[in-house]
């Protein structure tokens, strides 16, 4: 994991999320997970939460919200913003934390950084295992075909190099770069939509609901210039809703978030 760590400390997620396409995710994924969760306060664990610009933000809404991420630099600065109850170094696959002691796990980034199907399902394990019965799971995976929609949305595709990494990614979705441009991403694996589902049910989870975050809107032209327009936001954001779990369309988004909830048994 050395090469993700290195590449968070250099590029942090917080500014990515704070503008252009990073904001329609970090928008969408907040709708997306307060459509599904319970009122506070909840007892939520953000694993693999950065340096807590979702727990901030649920901490703010009256959850009680505790972070787990492996960069020590992210949980250095989670650990002094407002509204995170703690935050602690660890890793997805081996949680320190009770079983049934959550209400909510959010997993927005770890299931894309354990690049073999093993540890992703040992991560979606813990995740139910810490979870209380009827707890819900909020888990996001990369599109398989991500890198070469924002290649062609980027240009990057002008770079023999990165071509190279657009073919093994649709290959298989193990997502390598090896040119050292931090455009280009880090390891990563990148999902299928089915094969999102299939780990999530596979780790014993029911009503796997699967949904695209951006759907095919972080595509638009100009886009930095048309998303400070209100009005233009708000007819994407409408139109995204309206096609989010439109199976021909699932691949088309950058991100995918699967809902599941641990059966009360």
């Amino acid at each position: 994991m050395s090469d993700v760590i290195s590449h968070y400390t250099e590029n942090p997620e917080d500014n990515r999320l704070r503008s252009g396409r990073g904001e329609l995710e970090f928008v969408r994924t907040r709708e997306l997970i307060l459509r599904h969760l319970p009122a506070p306060p909840e007892i939520i664990l953000d694993v693999g939460g950065g340096s807590g610009i979702y727990s901030a933000w649920l901490g703010s809404l009256g959850y009680d919200v505790h972070l787990v991420d492996m960069v020590p630099g992210h949980v250095v600065s989670a650990g002094r913003t407002p509204g995170i109850a703690s935050a602690t170094v660890g890793d997805a696959r081996n949680l320190a934390r009770p079983n049934e002691s959550a209400d909510a796990v959010l997993l927005l980034g770890p299931l894309y950084h354990l690049t073999e199907r093993p540890g992703r399902l040992q991560a979606l394990c813990e995740a139910r295992r810490v979870l209380k019965p009827g707890g819900l799971l909020f888990a996001a995976a990369i599109s398989r075909f991500a890198s070469l929609l924002s290649g062609l949305v980027e240009g990057f595709l002008v770079d023999p190099s990165f071509a190279s990494i657009v073919v093994r990614d649709l290959s298989d979705g193990q997502h390598r770069n090896s040119t050292g441009k931090p455009e280009y991403f880090t390891r990563a694996f990148f999902h299928r939509p089915e094969e999102l589902q299939s780990e999530i049910r596979e780790a014993d989870f029911s009503s796997v609901e699967v949904t695209a975050i951006e759907g095919p809107g972080w595509l638009a032209a100009d886009f930095d210039a048309r998303w400070s327009d209100p009005a233009w936001r708000g007819r994407l954001l409408a139109l995204i809703r309206t096609v989010e779990r439109e199976p021909w369309l699932l691949g088309a988004t950058s991100h995918l978030l699967a809902v599941a909830k641990r059966d009360a048994k």
